[in-house]
């Protein structure tokens, strides 16, 4: 294609973009295809002679369309959603038509400042203290990888990189059980190891982490000659929703020097709004906090927001300045790919900004607001049936519950549900265990959903679940 084609292609592209969005809760919304379908239907060898678009463009309406499941579906209530709404796909596509590499400040210095801003903007919004600084990272998986090489350093007295951990004293790093695998994987990759991850105990209702035990376990590795190195908290958990009481696990992080590392990456959005704040109390004295603007403010894949109160740990434990990656002439400039494990950067910021300009965060935080309120609804609405249980309550926008039948295996009769459910097209739910029971969890988030689209769930599982054999 050559680029005095390009306008006539762009104009296709984005009445096919709108219409999609506009049509999109009339499909099913998983996907239906058979596993291997779309790989067969895709040639082994590639083309040695140029195709025209015209016939791409079909193939991808008829190939790929298939076999999407609709994550921007408004009755998409698993996982958490990935929301892509209109003025951040306008970004997205501005920033993929310029492609600019935003490692450094000099290879594009507005991506760098506008960054700077828009995580000036979100902190305000969520109202941490001045001090705290952030950086837009691709997942809450690497802010959190990053969070956890930053407290192994600082363990370490900055010796880690240089030196390896042979020879080291074990570090130890507390969690709840409720935390997401991203944890696991960072200890991994961090080369802390699995067997020195700690598992604390939970309990009460937010399914959060036990202070008390946390103190315990700290305490009985100091005396086993350990070394406990950093505290990773739970704020919405993907299973359930699951929230450690912040200020009383600070209060034990700080008796010991733990680095502590809050993962937010769904709930997070929400702390947009005042009235839910108290949720995480004391997390201005948390070192490094995590949440994903992609998972339910309306950004697209990827955009998660890393704050940090002290970045020069951060910088510390990854920047590498090799002479090429040097800006010379110019002081007191950031240089993002200094807080990040990759070099490359895209420009990221661009869809925060068209997203808050265009919303502004009131409307932000109604979209929010209506979320929890018509998910809470639907709640008290399935609370009510004799033959459905609520297990866990809501938190935010998510709960978990079962469908009761006498004498029935209640794993089985559950998993039968989700799936004859998710068969049926009109909405969308995952399963998760609490305390080794299978049950089926609830959560709206879908930017573009409404209380429509969040009560018709009531009928779907209900009906489905009364016409189960």
């Amino acid at each position: 294609m050559k680029w005095n084609e390009f306008a006539d292609w762009g104009r296709r592209v984005a009445d096919w973009t709108q219409d999609y969005h506009l049509t999109v809760g009339d499909r099913p919304v998983r996907a239906r295809t058979e596993p291997g379908a779309v790989l067969n239907a895709l040639p082994p060898v590639p083309p040695e002679a140029p195709e025209a678009m015209e016939d791409i463009f079909r193939d991808f309406e008829d190939i790929v369309m298939p076999g999407i499941t609709h994550w921007q579906h408004p009755r998409f209530f698993a996982y958490f959603n990935s929301n892509a709404s209109a003025p951040s796909v306008l970004a997205e596509f501005l920033a993929s038509a310029i492609a600019p590499q935003c490692m450094l400040w000099q290879t594009s210095p507005a991506a760098t400042e506008m960054e700077t801003r828009m995580m000036d903007w979100l902190r305000q919004g969520l109202d941490l203290p001045e001090g705290f600084a952030g950086v837009i990272q691709d997942s809450a998986s690497s802010a959190t990888l990053a969070a956890v090489l930053t407290l192994r350093e600082k363990a370490l007295d900055w010796q880690g990189n240089r030196q390896g951990l042979f020879g080291q004293r074990p570090l130890r790093v507390y969690c709840s059980s409720e935390v997401h695998t991203s944890v696991d994987r960072a200890i991994w990759v961090a080369g802390i190891g699995q067997d020195n991850l700690v598992r604390v105990p939970i309990k009460g209702g937010w399914r959060g982490m036990d202070p008390d035990a946390l103190d315990a376990a700290v305490q009985a590795d100091l005396a086993a000659g350990l070394q406990p190195a950093g505290l990773i908290l739970c704020v919405g958990g993907t299973g359930t929703g699951a929230t450690d009481p912040v200020d009383r696990c600070l209060d034990v992080a700080e008796k010991y020097g733990l680095y502590t590392h809050v993962d937010a990456a769904w709930a997070g959005s929400a702390m947009l709004c005042p009235e839910f704040r108290y949720y995480w109390p004391g997390i201005e004295r948390a070192d490094s906090i995590v949440f994903n603007p992609h998972k339910w403010l309306g950004v697209q894949f990827d955009c998660s927001a890393h704050f940090l109160k002290n970045p020069d740990d951060l910088v510390r434990t990854l920047a590498i300045q090799p002479e090429y990656l040097k800006t010379h002439g110019r002081d007191g400039i950031i240089n993002y790919s200094e807080w990040s494990v990759p070099l490359g950067r895209r420009f990221r910021a661009l869809k925060l900004w068209f997203l808050m300009r265009t919303y502004g965060m009131e409307g932000l935080r109604q979209r929010l607001r209506n979320h929890i309120a018509w998910s809470q609804a639907l709640h008290d609405r399935l609370a009510a049936e004799p033959d459905f249980e609520i297990v866990t309550p809501p938190m935010w926008s998510l709960w978990t519950f079962r469908y009761l039948r006498e004498g029935a295996d209640l794993d089985d009769l559950n998993q039968r549900l989700v799936n004859a459910i998710n068969d049926d097209g009109r909405i969308y739910l995952t399963q998760t265990r609490v305390d080794g029971v299978l049950v089926i969890r609830f959560q709206a988030g879908q930017f573009e959903t409404t209380e429509d689209d969040v009560m018709m769930a009531h009928d779907v599982i209900t009906q489905i679940a009364r016409s189960l054999n």
